[in-house]
């Protein structure tokens, strides 16, 4: 009993410590005083006004959801053919190969930033939109694979077999059988490689040079103290969309596992 008692603590100073900071936000962000302390000086909303008149936080808006949108399909792309292959064929090195995919996910991400810089400029690439987008295909196609390797390895190796002797080929196999089954997980994969990439700062910052992002745009604002207050909106309202894509990409995962058993269960 005593034991249980003290995880129960733990647990919950552990969640009081994490999450105390993102309930500030709001508390700042709707705070009618430059200075972010407490006594709190009144209610105002005219931070968030401000940002809609914000040119080059606009401008760094619209670089984050060109980067994340173009790394979240290119990484789930390339996550469905390597959790496909991972799950579903057997190769040589097949541990050592998906081990390398998945390194980005134990490395330091100053690490990754560095060296696709000096990779980048030593082959003579400018650095641009582009290269953020190369970065974090990087960074996200190892959350892709994880997701979707549980959502491939859930399925059922029967109703592809029974597929191809119906007369379907295994390209139309797969298109028509297998990727509708797994539709939700990839759907959880977009919406979590999205939130990764439009949050991440690293890379962006070492590789974005004159576009800057936006969690890059933050980091710079926080030099003006005038300027803190407008970033607490802003971050009240990131978090509040980060809260529902993970919740929405959750909602699909969990549905598509049920989904892919009832599926199977009809089938058989």
């Amino acid at each position: 009993m005593t034991g249980r008692l003290l995880l129960r603590g733990y647990a919950l100073f552990y969640l009081v410590f994490l999450f105390a900071p993102i309930i500030l936000l709001p508390l700042f962000a709707f705070n009618d005083a430059t200075i972010i302390a407490f006594p709190l000086s009144g209610f105002t909303t005219r931070w968030f006004g401000e940002l809609a008149g914000n040119v080059t936080l606009h401008r760094a808006v619209q670089n984050s959801l060109v980067i994340a949108v173009s790394a979240a399909v290119i990484s789930t792309a390339l996550g469905i053919f390597a959790a496909r292959a991972a799950t579903r064929y057997r190769f040589p090195f097949k541990g050592g190969i998906v081990g390398f995919i998945m390194l980005p996910l134990v490395l330091p991400e100053i690490i990754v930033a560095v060296s696709l810089l000096i990779v980048l400029l030593g082959l003579g690439v400018k650095l641009s939109l582009l290269t953020v987008i190369l970065g974090h295909v990087l960074i996200c196609t190892p959350f892709c694979i994880a997701i979707l390797n549980s959502a491939f390895a859930s399925l059922d190796r029967n109703l592809e077999e029974a597929a191809i002797d119906l007369g379907e080929t295994p390209v139309s196999t797969f298109r028509l059988i297998i990727l509708p089954l797994v539709a939700p997980g990839i759907v959880s994969s977009l919406l979590i490689s999205f939130t990764v990439s439009l949050d991440e700062f690293m890379i962006a910052f070492f590789l974005a040079g004159t576009q800057p992002t936006l969690p890059v745009y933050i980091f710079s604002q926080f030099r003006f103290p005038q300027a803190v207050p407008v970033i607490m909106a802003l971050g009240t309202i990131l978090v509040v969309l980060s809260i529902a894509l993970l919740a929405v990409a959750e909602y699909f995962r969990r549905r598509g596992a049920a989904r892919t058993g009832a599926k199977q269960g009809g089938f058989l």
